[in-house]
């Protein structure tokens, strides 16, 4: 009897020894998932950013204030708001609804120039 439960106690020990190393296993992984995703959020963000800066007069003499006032005027008007539905309508998670890609770029060229659609 003295040996079957010591040999239940020793599978416990392994098998909670084995928990632990899945558990450490799982917080890396997670760390590692956060670290990726910021990196992503990142590289988009400075992506994004040189792409509105190539659009600036000057950026370099303009103020962060200015061009967050700038955006907030921009994108409460109607117009830009319409903008963006044509162009981003395309994308899964732009307002819930789906739109083809090449949908939306022509909505966009044709936005750009000013046609209707």
């Amino acid at each position: 009897m003295n040996e079957k439960l010591e040999a239940l106690n020793q599978e416990i020990e392994k098998t909670e020894k084995k928990l632990r190393r899945a558990q450490h296993e799982e917080k890396i992984l997670e760390h590692q998932i956060k670290t990726l995703t910021r990196k992503e959020r990142t590289h988009r963000l400075c992506t994004r950013a040189a792409m509105l800066e190539s659009y600036l007069p000057h950026p370099e003499a303009i103020t962060d204030e200015q061009v967050s006032l700038f955006l907030k005027l921009l994108f409460h008007k109607d117009s830009t708001r319409q903008l963006m539905e044509k162009v981003f309508g395309g994308n899964d998670d732009f307002q819930g609804r789906g739109r083809r890609p090449e949908t939306a770029m022509i909505a966009f060229r044709a936005a750009a120039r000013g046609l209707p659609l």
